[in-house]
């Protein structure tokens, strides 16, 4: 039997990979992809949706707690962990389903089962119905990440979890300890506190979020001391044993030793690039396990491409879709494509929302770059005291000899919405006077953004001006 041939095969059907074929297909190239797993990758099965549908549930449980400030009485309330846990997976599934009806609508033809490399032209596809090798003009490797596993906690999925395990949690849990002060252990301890587990993060830094402007950070801060979540940095986990129904874990902070005890331990130090099976059969360049590309996504092998976490920092789904665009239509031969994204907003989805794009005043100030920028605070947002959400601020950063927008940080409530109007301020290259002219509608979240700009210009309205206006 001849091997099946097509215009560009793509390995992997996470968010940059199905987002690849759809778009390939759309192009008019014919198109094939290979996931051994489940569709939506780690994003919609284990990772980005499933934590925000959980993350959601938390909330809405911690607000009902304080829904007598709303004239509400609650009494009597409890969780059904085991119910909440068939109810995220109903939203997995809806939107798993979906893809896969995209991608067949589209005409993209499925592989399920695991890709290996025969060579740089040839596939072989290992599934429960035997092998069988394909052959395309262009591959697209879209593999993903997978949660780095520390060799004194290997992840058991019962007592020592990685994140997969963490969303799979079926009932209440007392305590736990998260290793990784990041913005999966950040995620994903806030969802259990709100819950009433006792929190404890470890973070081998000095504070919390240290690549982040401190303003910003503090604010994190607060909503975790808010909700009782202890947060110890300088620590390093170095072991784990069992004890009765807990885990103790010894810690080391700052040359001395601590034993901490908890029912579950949550490892979060980071993700790796997964490895394309079969890629030393290729040509293919692999540096520190990520896969190297340029800004067509191609590798060193020109019909080779690869998107997503595997093709470098940062590992973000958005990222990855967008890479995927590029490659695509990089493949059809559209003139003049190149990955030249300005600013990847990224999000936090803690107690309140953290959300960035661009550069921080960290960063510019790193870079020799001289800056102007105005905080505006939720607490004097009409629509964040009606909604009780009051905690966090939005900051727009300008460049001080253009006047253009280079980044900014907003951290409050549903902040996850507000950044993509500066990221496309940022991407089109709009001063900060022209987010401040920008007439945004009222009462909503969304003047935040509008007033922070005014304040970066000495002209606020809403709270005192540091300087005149001029």
């Amino acid at each position: 039997m001849a091997n099946k041939k097509f215009g560009a095969v793509v390995i992997g059907a996470g968010p940059g990979g199905y987002v690849c074929a759809i778009r390939l297909a759309q192009l008019g190239i014919q198109t094939a992809i290979v996931e051994k797993e489940y569709y939506g990758g780690v994003c919609l099965n284990v990772g980005c949706i499933p934590s925000k549908a959980l993350i959601k549930a938390s909330t809405l449980y911690e607000q009902m707690q304080h829904a007598e400030n709303f004239g509400f009485k609650v009494k009597d309330m409890s969780v059904d962990f085991a119910a909440m846990q068939t109810w995220k997976q109903s939203v997995v599934k809806k939107l798993t389903s979906g893809i896969g009806q995209l991608l067949k609508g589209n005409k993209v033809e499925i592989f399920n089962g695991e890709a290996l490399f025969q060579s740089d032209k040839k596939l072989e596809i290992v599934s429960k119905n035997g092998r069988e090798t394909i052959e395309a003009d262009n591959f697209v490797i879209a593999v993903g990440s997978s949660p780095i596993e520390l060799p004194s906690f290997q992840f058991d999925e019962k007592n020592i979890l990685s994140s997969t395990g963490a969303l799979a949690i079926n009932k209440e849990v007392k305590s736990a300890i998260v290793i990784g002060g990041g913005y999966i252990g950040l995620e994903l301890g806030t969802y259990l506190a709100k819950f009433g587990t006792d929190v404890t993060i470890l973070e081998a830094e000095e504070r919390i979020l240290p690549t982040y402007d401190k303003d910003v950070a503090d604010v994190m801060a607060r909503g975790l001391k808010k909700r009782g979540i202890k947060f110890i940095s300088k620590a390093f986990a170095k072991s784990v044993k069992a004890s009765g129904k807990n885990q103790e874990v010894t810690v080391e902070v700052e040359g001395e030793f601590r034993t901490l005890s908890a029912e579950k331990i949550l490892v979060t130090v980071g993700r790796r690039p997964n490895e394309m099976a079969g890629i030393e059969n290729t040509s293919v360049k692999v540096e520190k396990g990520f896969i190297l590309v340029n800004a067509q996504l191609r590798t060193n092998v020109p019909h080779i491409y690869a998107i997503g976490d595997v093709a470098g920092q940062p590992m973000l789904a958005h990222k990855a879709s967008k890479e995927g665009l590029v490659a695509a239509e990089v493949i059809a031969g559209v003139s003049g494509v190149a990955y030249d994204v300005r600013a990847i907003p990224a999000v936090i989805f803690g107690e309140p929302e953290l959300s960035t794009v661009g550069l921080s005043e960290m960063e510019a100030k790193a870079q020799g770059i001289e800056t102007f920028s105005g905080a505006f605070p939720f607490a004097a947002l009409g629509k964040s005291i009606a909604a009780q959400e009051t905690d966090g601020f939005a900051k727009v950063i300008g460049d001080k000899k253009t006047g253009q927008v280079i980044g900014a940080a907003i951290v409050g409530h549903e902040s996850s919405g507000l950044i993509a109007e500066v990221a496309l301020a940022i991407e089109a290259g709009l001063q900060v006077e022209d987010i401040a002219l920008t007439v945004h509608a009222h009462p909503t979240l969304a003047e935040a953004t509008m007033e922070a700009a005014e304040v970066a210009l000495g002209h606020p309205i809403h709270i005192m001006a540091k300087r005149p206006r001029k």
